[in-house]
């Protein structure tokens, strides 16, 4: 596949929605009924290899969906489609991409056959006062197919992944996943993919079971403001100290975390899992409701 890479800017591996227009958006997608509110994910999803169940992680992943009902559609924010502006896929279906290189060909034989659902990509790039792109040039990322393969192994549920503007600070992200809430009411499951602390440029390939000390301070710091729902300082993380800068080089794993953040209502229970770090990378997890 040809990327158009003065579209692209990718990771290694705008502006709100209207309110009028939001309404109108979701009272109208098929299956109007009123629907038991999905949860939403944040996932740290490591190496592509952890793809390659079982694992535990793998398995922890397949068994996070079990207590709710299937959706009928996932919309997922992946660190890996990190872009000038917001884009959405709007093909059907969506490719897999492997966007990784020096891993076992089985990893680059691996399909995800999802259908698409260019209706809710259509509906979102129409929506007053935004500037959501509908695109037919990406696909699903390793941050996404790596980890529904094990949620959904049937690939049956229709997947759109957004993208993550890198003109834009934390602040406009987690302000801007506000307004994709009440998709959780219609059905649609929300992951975000990424990891809370994601440095390679210090990973110990030799030693990848014992983790920094300041990538397990940074960790800390962000289950600490997680659960004190400190979502200002979460969303303003550069001023969180010299840990947190060391494990957040560039945002694009880290601004996902934000989007999951963002859909937490006042109540809803935050559960960790996969509380764990490899060298300078975090797997740690989260599910919201």
């Amino acid at each position: 596949m040809k990327l158009d890479r003065k579209k692209f800017l990718l990771g290694t591996a705008g502006v709100l929605f209207g309110s009028t227009a939001i309404y109108k958006f979701f009272q109208n997608r098929k299956g109007e009924d009123q629907m038991q509110k999905l949860p939403v994910f944040f996932v740290g999803h490591g190496s592509p290899m952890n793809a390659l169940g079982p694992n535990p992680l793998a398995d922890s992943w397949a068994e996070s969906t079990k207590d709710f009902p299937e959706p009928k559609a996932i919309l997922s924010i992946s660190a890996h489609w990190f872009t000038k502006g917001t884009y959405v896929t709007a093909m059907d279906p969506p490719p897999t991409i492997h966007d990784f290189y020096g891993f076992p060909q089985e990893l680059f034989d691996i399909q995800y056959p999802a259908p698409g659902d260019p209706k809710l990509a259509e509906e979102l790039s129409k929506l007053k006062e935004t500037n959501v792109i509908q695109d037919h040039s990406w696909g699903l990322d390793h941050g996404t197919w790596s980890v529904l393969r094990n949620m959904y192994p049937k690939g049956n549920i229709p997947v759109i992944q957004l993208s993550l503007d890198a003109t834009k600070p934390g602040e406009w992200h987690y302000e801007f996943a506000k307004s994709l809430s009440k998709l959780r009411e219609q059905g649609v499951l929300i992951l975000g993919s990424g990891d809370m602390v994601h440095n390679l440029r210090v990973y110990d390939w030799r030693n990848q079971d014992k983790a920094h000390d300041w990538a397990i301070e940074a960790n800390e710091i962000f289950k600490d403001l997680i659960q004190k729902r400190d979502w200002k300082s979460l969303s303003n993380y550069q001023n969180l100290g010299a840990a947190v800068q060391l494990a957040i080089p560039t945002p694009e794993h880290y601004f996902p975390m934000l989007y999951a953040l963002a859909l937490a209502e006042k109540d809803e229970e935050i559960r960790f899992y996969n509380d764990i770090i490899q060298s300078s990378v975090s797997l740690t997890s989260m599910k919201i409701g």
